[in-house]
């Protein structure tokens, strides 16, 4: 059977509005996926949907559709999105309603039962993270557009893969090799070059979207359209298998695949094939993502120019902790910016940025309250007072957590589009859940000559978050940079390099065939991005902070 041709088109809600148009006119496709959900969406999801109940998807799908389902139709290309979010069936409607205003026979399926709000009280938005095979009923069953909700972002890939191929839900080194392809794809071009360590290897300006090439056994080569920008090597396909993942096992609700077992190897130009991936039964419990409203989150951001910027951010502090002192917020976060520079050419970079953060249930405390406090100290600061924007109101934000349910408390359900529903089983073997034994360490570098140098000279990195936690995941660039690496870069290291992370939990995890270390530390972002506890909310450039910090490297790999 010929290889699946697999496609995204969008890595996050609010990716490249003409990346669907390019992918569907770039090259020949079988399906293309569009990935919209992440942590923080589902909550904002969840608070357009208390406005307004019949809300709750991704609408920028619809404009992208508006324009190029006639395209995709005429093609032959099947789209799958999770963009139906709090509601896949009001997404399917509209997808329906539009097909039938441009005059175009598609099929349009959706599947549910991932939403378990009502299971838990004072949850925005509860939803369980469901797998594939409702997504490949849905394609069996003729459907031309698949609309899900939260399902997990590789379901994306195995939904259409085992739809295609006639994989049953025990298959799972095929499974685990679908898995592992699509959580490459799921991030869009974060596969061809965006976001990467060594951007300067290429011409990133633009990069194309990715796609896979998925065979029967579950392998895949993972490329671009010709003539597209961006690249596709090793670091880049390395880079994203590690984004927001952990050990050696990678649990989903169909499968879990054993990323320690990965092989990668360069195919051609902009071609990396996977194959290798081992599969075990998944874990007996869902994990389910549960978004409540934290309370109400206020800012100020004081600007201090010049001279005296330690005894000048003193005195705002002081003045502001006295204002607030008879109604104080529940948590007063204060942080300090060095971003002056001596003799600076610009007031610009003459100024450092003194930031506070508040937050309280009560939105009038981090409101009106703080911004009245800040307005009155106009004339009566520090010298050459100002603050970056008027304070404004308070805004919510939002608590993410993770709890885990078992597989029979969902529903999961296929609608296809004639209407008929089609239940999906829970998996019928699973396997608890345990970490990999630690592999054994590659033989150390002999001894030479050292000098001190940013990590990454000779490492890259990429990190992401999963609720309160972050992952940073380090690649060496060569065989002996890793026998390096794997020595050198210990938990222990890294908590010296990463100040914050000291008192922190952090694991690490050795990935020998992608030469790679990977690193969970938890906590490191308290409630989750919506929280925004954290200068970096989502730990998006904390591998870049890592690769920028100096140890002692050998001169042979300098």
């Amino acid at each position: 059977m010929n290889a699946l041709r697999i496609g995204n088109f969008s890595g996050f809600y609010g990716d490249r509005a003409a990346a669907l148009r390019e992918m569907l006119t770039g090259g020949e496709l079988d399906v293309l996926t569009g990935d919209y959900l992440a942590e923080l969406t589902m909550m904002i999801l969840a608070r357009d949907r208390l406005k307004d109940p019949s809300a709750g998807y991704a609408r920028t799908f619809l404009r992208q559709l508006e324009d190029c389902l006639g395209l995709a139709h005429e093609r032959g290309v099947r789209i799958v999105t999770n963009a139906g979010g709090l509601n896949p069936a009001g997404l399917a409607d509209a997808v329906r309603d539009l097909a039938a205003r441009l005059g175009i026979p598609v099929r349009v399926a959706h599947v549910e039962g991932d939403d378990l709000t009502a299971a838990h009280p004072g949850a925005l938005a509860a939803h369980a993270y469901l797998g594939g095979f409702g997504i490949t009923e849905c394609l069996r069953g003729g459907a031309d557009v698949v609309v899900t909700g939260r399902v997990t972002d590789a379901a994306l890939v195995t939904g259409p893969a085992a739809a295609h191929f006639g994989w049953g839900p025990g298959e799972y080194d095929r499974l685990a090799g679908a898995v592992v392809a699509g959580h490459v794809l799921e991030c869009g071009t974060q596969a061809t070059g965006g976001n990467y360590a060594f951007f300067r290897e290429g011409d990133v300006r633009r990069p194309g979207f990715p796609l896979a090439e998925i065979h029967a056994d579950g392998s895949s080569v993972v490329t671009k359209h010709p003539g597209t920008g961006g690249l596709v090597d090793f670091g880049t396909v390395t880079a994203q298998l590690l984004y927001e993942t952990g050990g050696g096992r990678y649990a989903g609700p169909d499968v879990t695949a054993r990323l320690d077992t990965v092989r990668l190897s360069q195919d051609g130009p902009d071609r990396v094939r996977i194959e290798g991936v081992r599969g075990e039964a998944p874990p007996p419990t869902l994990k389910t993502g549960l978004n409540r409203l934290g309370g109400f989150r206020g800012e100020v951001v004081f600007v201090l120019t010049g001279l005296d910027i330690e005894a000048k951010a003193g005195l705002a502090r002081e003045q502001m902790t006295d204002a607030l002192a008879k109604s104080p917020p529940a948590e007063v976060r204060w942080e300090l910016v060095r971003t002056d520079r001596g003799d600076a050419d610009t007031e610009e970079t003459a100024s450092a940025l003194l930031r506070l953060v508040v937050r309280d249930p009560d939105e009038r405390l981090v409101g009106r309250a703080l911004g009245g406090a800040a307005v009155e100290l106009a004339l009566a600061s520090y010298p050459g007072f100002h603050v970056l924007a008027p304070p404004g109101k308070g805004s919510p934000y939002g608590v993410f957590e993770d709890v885990y349910v078992p597989h029979g408390a969902v529903d999961h359900v296929a609608v296809l589009h004639d209407g008929r529903r089609v239940p999906v089983a829970p998996p019928q073997d699973t396997r608890p859940l345990e970490a990999v034994p630690e592999p054994a360490l590659p033989d150390p570098l002999p001894p030479g000559p050292t000098r001190r140098a940013p990590l990454g000279l000779v490492a890259g990195a990429r990190s992401g978050d999963k609720g309160g936690n972050a992952n940073v995941g380090v690649w060496a660039r060569s065989d002996d940079a890793w026998r390096w690496l794997a020595h050198e870069l210990t938990a222990e290291r890294f908590r010296r390099l990463i100040p914050e992370s000291r008192d922190l939990p952090v694991t690490r995890h050795l990935l020998p065939n992608l030469r790679a270390v990977n690193f969970v530390v938890e906590g490191i972002l308290g409630a989750g991005v919506a929280a925004q506890a954290r200068f970096d909310p989502q730990a998006k450039a904390l591998g870049e902070w890592l690769r920028s910090r100096h140890l002692e490297i050998p001169e042979a790999l300098l």
